[in-house]
């Protein structure tokens, strides 16, 4: 009996494929020993800091992205490692406290420290990748994204369709599609825009998953910087 058990067991792990071993659905982790570099693609998440500041400014630890008069737009949220469903997560225990020079590396790329260490340990243990090595590949990502130039001095709160805020990102970005990035709201308010690289981050590629995952609103508000 219990020998029949284990063969319909191990038939069933063999049927079931690695999506199931990853998890469904642009959002959904494994974390805890999955293995560092094994993963498909990167996402950039570009945070917008207005929309954050409204909606989670005052319960977030990094409150100093809220400053008033900083006057911040587009900030690093963070650069994810990707299954083509699911996303690895916290999966290494070494190397989890970045030291000051791998810290250095972050200097200018998060809008604080307190969440460049945390993205380090959900998502940049992930990548197989130093601390330093994480960091200077968030730069590099961040720095092929052009910002959008109506979107790069918001003057006053305004109104967007998400597919008008996906089409100026791409005319800012050659080789960039709708299909590689999605636009993340909440309560009407722009929060996130998420583009697509392929993991060596030269490019931007497509991610069905991601892109599925974006707002479903009809338009959204931007407010201004502050």
């Amino acid at each position: 009996m219990l020998r029949r058990l284990a063969v319909a067991a191990l038939t069933w792990l063999c049927l079931a494929g690695p999506s199931q071993a990853q998890g469904f659905g642009f959002g959904f982790g494994r974390g805890g020993g999955a293995p560092a570099g094994n993963f498909d693609f990167y996402v950039l998440a570009l945070s917008w800091s207005p929309g954050f500041c409204e909606l989670d400014g005052d319960r977030s630890r990094n409150r100093e992205q809220c400053n008033a008069g900083n006057g911040l737009g587009f900030v690093v949220h963070g650069l994810w490692p990707q299954y083509e469903r699911g996303y690895p997560s916290d999966c290494s225990s070494a190397n989890r406290s970045p030291s000051r020079l791998a810290m250095a590396e972050a200097e200018g790329v998060y809008p604080s420290q307190g969440l460049a260490r945390y993205e380090w340990r959900k998502h940049g243990t992930c990548t197989g990748s130093s601390p330093a090595d994480y960091f200077r590949d968030v730069r590099r990502a961040r720095d092929r994204v052009a910002i959008p130039p109506a979107l790069a001095g918001t003057d006053g709160e305004r109104s967007w369709t998400v597919l008008d805020l996906e089409r100026a990102f791409v005319a800012a970005n050659p080789g960039l599609r709708t299909d590689m990035m999605s636009v993340s709201c909440r309560r009407g308010m722009l929060q996130e825009v998420r583009i697509c690289f392929s993991k060596d981050l030269r490019g931007f590629r497509s991610c069905p998953e991601v892109d599925r995952s974006g707002c479903r609103a009809r338009s959204l508000t931007v407010l201004a910087p502050r």
